[in-house]
């Protein structure tokens, strides 16, 4: 314990980033901030990928590059006029951008065929193992292995 706290007094705090400046005229970045506002609020929560071909689509004269679109969605997120919300499911993460009023529509990935009700217990992970043991009367044998004892427990039975 003693050990995890110098560890963390000895690192350097983050530096304090500052704010973004972005370089076009006021007008034209008007034009470009209401453009992606209205993208993003039409078509929900966006990653940058798709926000970029639905700017493509519109053909926004001020937007040069993609880099360009990164950067004045930061400067939007900056002035809070976005947020940016993370879509976390297992190992993969998504980054989408949608405004303060959408409700986030996102969708979730299938989960893959070896987690499907059909999956024998060697598929499933080891964390599914105590649940699958509790439900067929069986124990946990810690390495993530069924031993059966019984019959499957039912709520309604009498015995």
């Amino acid at each position: 314990m003693f050990a995890t706290a110098v560890r963390c007094l000895a690192k350097k705090p983050k530096p304090k980033m500052k704010p973004i400046e972005l370089k076009t005229p006021p007008e034209q970045t008007q034009t470009i901030t209401r453009a992606i506002f209205d993208i993003l609020k039409e078509y929900g929560p966006l990653t940058i990928a798709d926000t970029w071909e639905h700017v493509k689509e519109v053909g926004l004269k001020g937007l040069t590059s993609k880099r360009h679109m990164k950067i004045v969605l930061r400067w939007m997120r900056e002035r809070q006029k976005l947020r940016l919300i993370c879509n976390h499911v297992g190992p993969n993460k998504q980054f989408l951008y949608t405004t303060w009023f959408t409700k986030p529509n996102i969708r979730q990935p299938r989960r893959p065929a070896c987690y499907g009700s059909n999956a024998s217990p060697t598929t499933q992970p080891a964390s599914w193992a105590s649940h699958e043991n509790a439900k067929y009367g069986g124990h946990d044998t810690g390495s993530g292995t069924r031993v059966e004892t019984g019959k499957r427990i039912s709520r309604h039975s009498s015995g």
